[in-house]
């Protein structure tokens, strides 16, 4: 027995000799296998089998605190990639995002005796690739162009953009329907979009005069203030957003459609369409047909026929949605539901 083992010892040193002879060094493995040179190994490792299923939590890494006195209406990142902007009602505070304990202030619209108060900050948005440069709209229908070179607290403007009412035309409703709801940089910079609750509005950034499209949503809803006033629809704040191209831009609405509009020269087409599993296009609104009403009396009523007899329902609205930076893919948020659509 003892010598059987002795000459099985020989034979593996003998087989290793050969091996440094025959194209260089083995090695030896458990349970007497070798690993040839160039070879695929004698053992057969055991293969780590993976769950297919990933659990994604969310961890709250920093928390930016006792900064603002009212709601936060808006947050956008700056391109430098080291600082925010959250904006409420009077105040846009300038964050480091490494550093939670200090901000800074660098928009202050809140006046010495609050009953001076005429406008309200609504939203806020950094330049896409200019790192000193902001934009903020107003509850007047305004947009101001700051750049936060001119001074620390950006109390002027290098620019400012609106479009005055005529005296002929204004009304009970008119500062409220034309307050400002979002606005949204082109991804070049050039362009500004903005969304009060009738139209969408396109700013050109390097014109005085500034306004390059107007494109209706709400139009068939003019008719119905009044209603719109009792039952607080009219106060809703719709998203906007503009794709990557810059040749299309597109908003919520009512009963869950959005609405996209080409913004290209001499293309004026309109699609819309229900945020659900299967989709309907349906005929976009046309304010030059009267409105018509399901019933008699409407007041405080949430549903409605427009001016191409589709209706509408007042109590589900699509208010969030955004465009995809560089593909056509557009993410809208419907009650509790994400659809996303690509075309």
């Amino acid at each position: 027995m003892v010598q059987e083992k002795v000459k099985k010892i020989c034979e593996m040193n003998m087989n290793t000799s050969n091996a440094h002879v025959n194209g260089g060094p083995s090695t030896h493995v458990p349970n007497g296998g070798i690993l040839k040179p160039g070879g695929n190994p004698l053992l057969r490792m055991p293969v780590v089998v993976t769950s297919q299923e990933t659990s994604l939590a969310a961890n709250c890494r920093r928390v930016y605190a006792h900064a603002h006195d009212y709601h936060i209406n808006s947050i956008s990142n700056n391109s430098d990639g080291e600082t925010f902007i959250p904006a409420d009602d009077l105040r846009i505070n300038l964050w480091n995002l490494e550093i939670s304990n200090q901000s800074f202030n660098i928009v202050d619209v809140k006046p010495t005796n609050m009953e001076d108060l005429t406008e309200v900050i609504t939203s806020a948005e950094f330049h896409p690739s200019h790192c000193n440069m902001l934009a903020y709209s107003s509850s007047k229908g305004s947009i101001r162009l700051v750049d936060l070179r001119q001074s620390a607290l950006c109390d002027t403007h290098s620019k400012l953009f609106e479009q005055h009412e005529s005296a002929g035309s204004r009304s009970f409703f008119t500062e409220i329907i034309g307050s400002i709801s979002d606005i949204k940089f082109s991804m070049d910079g050039r362009h500004i979009l903005s969304h009060d609750y009738m139209t969408l509005k396109l700013w050109d950034v390097n014109m005085d005069s500034g306004l390059v499209a107007t494109f209706q949503v709400h139009e068939y809803l003019r008719p119905k203030l009044c209603d719109l006033y009792e039952n607080d629809s009219i106060f809703d704040k719709f998203e906007c957003c503009q794709s990557g191209d810059g040749l299309r831009v597109a908003t919520g609405s009512y009963s869950n459609i959005f609405c996209v509009f080409n913004c290209g020269a001499g293309d004026s087409e309109v699609t819309t369409l229900e945020a659900t599993r299967n989709p309907t296009r349906r005929q976009a609104q046309n304010p030059a047909r009267p409105v018509r009403s399901m019933t008699r009396n409407v007041r405080r009523e949430n549903t409605g026929i427009d001016a191409n007899g589709n209706s509408y329902d007042l109590s589900t609205k699509l208010l969030h949605l955004a465009w995809h930076p560089a593909e056509n893919l557009i993410a809208c948020a419907a009650a509790n539901s994400l659809y996303m659509y690509y075309g």
